[in-house]
């Protein structure tokens, strides 16, 4: 386990690699992190990083953030990364990009995805439709759902319509294809969870 990163989503574009093939690439801005609170087994049960970015005014903080960032930059968006040990960290320390990530690696990406409302199956779940001819009306119904009398419930689990999306979202095992620590950006192959704008946690494979 190792420490991870707080960014934001910007967006999507291409560039192109060393040998000479296009990627489509999702960037990531990440402001240096600081670290604002350590967690020790001895202490609270477990060995964790906190890491805070995102600059906030006072008056945008609860007295209880307030009270532990006394000594530190305000932040208002806090996260906790478990790793094996906090040695070689320090309450206050400055996290930057290049301190973790360098181009090849792979990485864990969480995210809130996009929400998309109330949802039929077929959307949701990716089930067939029925037939539109020859008198059918079962077009994008659900169809059975379980048994009759016995066990005379719908089991749990049963894929139905319902809300779609806006939730925590973990993609793996994605690549870094480009550092670029002047301008904070992480460029990362592929699509990413949530909208632009949107909060992201990026941690190594």
């Amino acid at each position: 386990m190792s420490i991870g990163l707080i960014g934001r989503k910007v967006g999507m574009t291409q560039v192109f690699q060393e040998d000479g093939t296009m990627v489509g690439v999702s960037v990531l801005s990440i402001e240096p992190n600081t670290v604002t609170r350590l967690r020790t087994p001895e202490r609270d049960g477990y060995s964790a990083v906190q890491v805070g970015t995102e600059p906030a005014t006072r008056k945008k903080l609860s007295k209880p953030e307030a009270g532990q960032l006394k000594d530190l930059p305000q932040v208002r968006t806090i996260r906790e990364f478990r790793v094996d040990s906090v040695g070689d960290f320090e309450v206050g320390q400055q996290v930057v990009i290049g301190d973790i990530f360098a181009a090849g690696d792979l990485v864990d990406v969480t995210g809130i995805s996009k929400g998309k409302g109330f949802a039929g199956p077929i959307k949701r779940h990716n089930f067939h439709r029925g037939p539109k001819t020859h008198g059918s009306d079962h077009h994008r119904e659900p169809g059975s759902i379980g048994p009759g009398t016995t066990p005379g419930r719908v089991y749990k689990g049963v894929g139905m319509a319902g809300h779609m999306g806006d939730e925590r979202t973990t993609t793996r095992k994605l690549r870094v294809v480009r550092t670029d620590p002047e301008r904070n950006l992480l460029l990362i192959k592929g699509s990413l969870p949530g909208p632009r704008g949107s909060l992201i946690l990026v941690k190594k494979a």
